[in-house]
């Protein structure tokens, strides 16, 4: 049974300094989709010679992961847990924040110096109260890191970054059943795709027209979907990229501020507090 689509919702404008960003998650019109919190779509843009870069300098973070898509650009990143790697596009960064950790994620000094494409996609995924406050942990993968699974004849290819798609396990297995996948459709191909009755889907079309299960939607729309259906058919109406997700809801209160995601205020304020008194490790630039 196909899934409905219940609701599409357009990515809001939300330019940080020189970078051109629209924000899928949250907007006025929705607040998350249980376990994914936010997404921000940087780009595309073009960056000239001797640029200053991404401008995400050291900042905090608690209690949820982020899952960064490098489509065009790089990324550097560093943390507080002494990680550090540039991955350029096709790869993508892992970072289970947990019980707190300090990065940066700028561009490496080669982009700054050279210029070009840039377009970076970066999804929030939200941690299980039971593992909010885990070690931290960082993962970067290159492209050819990243299983491809090919559909439709070679016409659709799809980039398995966590769990299972297609009977091919993803790149990372997280610590919640978070599947995540970006997929390139060249036009006129179509795939069907299985999600579990009770997940819920993570739908944002990154570039071209898609069709599933019978709507149409395009670049910079995040479609909603109801909790009925184990099916979505996508067809491509041009060639498109779609970010793609699906999990089992966590169902539990979710009280985000700032850098942080906890389950109650009290959580929230205990991180303030560990982030001042030096708890979230030492940066060392």
């Amino acid at each position: 049974m196909l899934r409905p689509v219940t609701r599409q919702h357009r990515a809001v404008s939300a330019p940080i300094a020189d970078l051109v960003t629209y924000r899928a998650l949250p907007t006025q019109a929705i607040d998350h989709i249980d376990p994914f919190l936010f997404l921000n779509h940087h780009g595309p843009q073009v960056y000239r010679p001797n640029n200053r870069g991404l401008p995400f300098g050291p900042h905090p973070h608690r209690g949820f992961e982020t899952v960064t898509f490098i489509l065009a650009g790089d990324i550097m990143h560093q943390d507080s847990g002494g990680h550090q790697s540039v991955i350029e596009a096709g790869g993508i960064q892992w970072m289970t924040a947990g019980s707190g950790l300090i990065h940066s994620e700028i561009s490496s000094d080669q982009f700054k110096q050279r210029g070009g494409d840039l377009e970076i996609l970066q999804l929030w995924v939200n941690l299980p109260a039971k593992h909010k406050m885990v070690q931290p942990k960082y993962i970067g993968l290159q492209k050819p890191d990243i299983p491809e699974v090919k559909l439709d004849e070679g016409r659709v290819t799809l980039h398995a970054v966590s769990g299972e798609w297609a009977g091919t396990p993803g790149a990372v297995q997280p610590l919640a059943p978070i599947h995540l996948a970006t997929v390139e459709f060249q036009a006129g191909s179509q795939v069907t795709l299985p999600v579990p009755t009770g997940n819920t889907v993570f739908f944002y079309t990154i570039r071209g027209k898609l069709r599933v299960n019978g709507q149409e939607t395009e670049a910079r729309y995040l479609t909603e979907f109801g909790p009925e259906g184990d099916e979505l058919h996508i067809e491509a109406l041009t060639d498109a990229v779609l970010l793609l997700g699906h999990a089992q809801p966590f169902n539990e209160p979710i009280v985000a501020y700032g850098p942080f995601v906890m389950n109650t205020e009290a959580e929230i304020k205990q991180a303030y507090q560990d982030y001042q008194a030096g708890k979230f490790g030492t940066w060392h630039e």
